[in-house]
């Protein structure tokens, strides 16, 4: 599973090859010329004690002062050489952190919107945002800087080893002990705090799945007095969460001063035998002196592999469950037939479902949709009316029998076309934080600003639309707290009519609103008629009773079918409901 996400990482950064290159080339320069002080400083004191016989002396430059000079340059055009090489390689990396998470992001969330509705109701709007976007962006620590930090501790280790090889091979190999100790170090911390991360990610979530239920249900929250409930359910989470991160900070804590104590002994083992190679002559001071500097320079570093591997878990933990989701796979498969032309009729045949197994919901649901005509379905609540909404737009599959439009079954035609032939306005209007405008065109990208004011004016929109404070450019607010029930009901309809689909569906569309918008609605209806199949849901049977044919679903079953006076003569379940509702009428 490991080797899966580093491949899947490694994958994404060679999308970035070319910027990849750089930021290699461009860090191990910085690198380079920030091993160049300790070097300089061994110039310096070599010019100070040897005089004419120092390294710059014997290339003609014999009067120390001259030689000073000529040092100074150099460090300035050292120092600037690396200073601007670590400004180029911190923005190419960080650039490529970028593109990296936007890659992520994009891709994860594309397959998200290709997931089945399942998917979506057994997993919390806030637990996909953690993973969309806390998760990505726990990557940027580790992409910003680790790539970076590990090109330039492997060309650290190479360049200084060379250099301590060259010097002295015996002082070589006892500063280099500690390293497989450092790298042992390093991967057994990483191993044991792996699962303490993973841990922090899935607490982190849960703490955002409360924290978008308490946000999204403010007005339920405050409606029943029960900010402190609230305040006790998000302390107990991130409650959790800090607990999480205590068990991780100590082990992260505890990895650095172990791994001082084995730096120790290589720079104590340098200073010994270089001291005493120095002393007998074989070294000169001023060699004597870069061992001493570059050692630190080699081995200091070496402690940030902690850090760098801490931050590492750390994107693991959260890239394991990014590519886990962009990984999830749907189980409605999209056939292959275009559903170019709706003709006849939809036949519903034998039809069951049932959301968990042995709990059907409904049961041999036999029914016909003609072309052109209303088709009512009616029952008491949970009686499976929207569900079989649900299988009509294929939103899941049923557990056995047919739908099939025309000839084809439902299963063999491409989900696009399918649902391009539908407009559907739901009982659950959702409304996206923008202008009016903007959610009515939602129904067509393409509509200009006169289809849309068309739309409008066919479901009666544009008289409340005009006394809004901006008009069509007043903002709805998040899900359209802004607008009524039945203003934002109006302009569900609205998008839908400019969707202008051949299968209307109105699911409960008059359940939360007066008389005047039901009758507003009702009027709509009456014009989207003509040329359209119509498939209406209704609590309110005043709505459909004009409908050609009427079916009524009871415990997951048809039990009655007909229009409105021959169920009335029936006398059965229909003429029940509508003498519940005998008091209303359309105006």
């Amino acid at each position: 599973m490991r080797e899966n996400n580093l491949k899947d990482l490694f994958n994404y950064a060679l999308e970035q090859g070319t910027k990849v290159r750089r930021g290699i080339i461009y860090s191990i320069l910085n690198k380079i010329f920030d091993l160049a002080p300790p070097i300089l400083i061994g110039v310096a004191i070599d010019i100070v004690v040897e005089g004419s016989d120092s390294f710059i002396g014997n290339l003609g430059y014999t009067d120390r002062r001259q030689q000073l000079i000529i040092l100074a340059i150099l460090t300035f055009i050292i120092w600037g050489l690396e200073s601007a090489f670590d400004y180029i390689a911190a923005v190419t990396w960080r650039n490529i952190s970028q593109d990296i998470e936007h890659s992520l992001r994009t891709d994860t969330f594309n397959n998200v919107l290709g997931l089945d509705l399942a998917f979506f109701e057994n997993k919390s709007s806030g637990r996909l945002m953690a993973i969309l976007n806390d998760d990505v962006n726990q990557l940027e620590t580790f992409l910003d800087n680790g790539a970076n930090r590990l090109v330039q501790t492997a060309t650290t280790v190479l360049v200084i080893g060379g250099t301590f090889l060259y010097i002295s091979p015996l002082v070589a190999v006892f500063a280099f002990i500690p390293i497989p100790i450092i790298i042992f170090g390093s991967l057994r911390f990483t191993s044991r705090i792996a699962e303490r991360y993973t841990k922090i990610r899935n607490d982190i979530e849960n703490l955002n799945a409360n924290l978008s239920n308490s946000i999204t249900g403010i007005l339920t929250v405050k409606s029943f007095n029960r900010e402190r409930k609230e305040s006790e359910r998000i302390t107990v989470s991130s409650q959790e969460v800090k607990s999480a991160n205590y068990h991780a900070i100590r082990l992260s804590a505890a990895f650095i001063p172990i791994i001082r104590i084995a730096i120790l002994f290589g720079f104590t083992a340098t200073l010994l035998i270089g001291g005493f190679l120095a002393l007998d002559g074989e070294i000169k001071v001023a060699t004597y002196s870069v061992m001493l500097f570059i050692t630190q320079r080699l081995l200091w570093p070496l402690t940030e592999l902690g850090v760098i591997f801490d931050a590492y878990q750390k994107a693991m933990a959260s890239f394991r469950r990014i590519v886990n989701l962009k990984n999830t796979q749907p189980t409605i498969n999209s056939g292959g037939k275009k559903l170019y032309n709706f003709n006849e009729k939809i036949e519903i045949s034998n039809l069951n479902f049932e959301y968990v197994e042995n709990f059907p919901v409904l049961n041999n649901i036999s029914i016909n949709i003609k072309k052109g005509e209303t088709s009512a379905i009616v029952g008491s609540t949970g009686s499976g009316k929207s569900t079989l909404i649900k299988l009509i737009l294929r939103l899941y599959d049923s557990t056995s029998g047919e739908i099939k439009f025309d000839e084809t079954s439902i299963k063999d035609l491409e989900i696009e076309s399918l649902r391009n032939k539908i407009g559907l306005v739901s009982q659950d209007i959702f409304l996206f934080e923008g202008t009016v405008f903007e959610n009515i065109a939602y129904g067509n990208l393409d509509a200009t600003n006169e289809e849309v004011w068309e739309a409008a004016r066919l479901s009666e929109s544009d008289k409340f639309i005009n006394l809004l404070p901006n008009k069509e450019h007043t903002i709805v607010g998040e899900r359209g707290q802004k607008l009524s029930g039945g203003q934002r009901q109006r302009i569900s309809i609205a998008r839908a009519i400019l969707k202008n689909p051949e299968i209307l569906i109105l699911d409960e569309a008059t359940s939360a609103v007066d008389n005047e918008t039901e009758a507003a609605i009702q009027r709509s209806i009456n014009t989207l008629k003509k040329g359209r199949t119509v498939i209406a849901i209704a609590h309110r049977l005043s709505t459909i009773r004009n409908a050609e044919i009427i079916y009524v679903l009871e415990d997951g079953r048809v039990v009655e079918s007909g229009n409105h006076e021959s169920l009335l003569d029936i006398e059965g379940v229909y003429s029940k409901l509508w003498s519940v509702q005998t008091g209303e009428k359309i105006n």
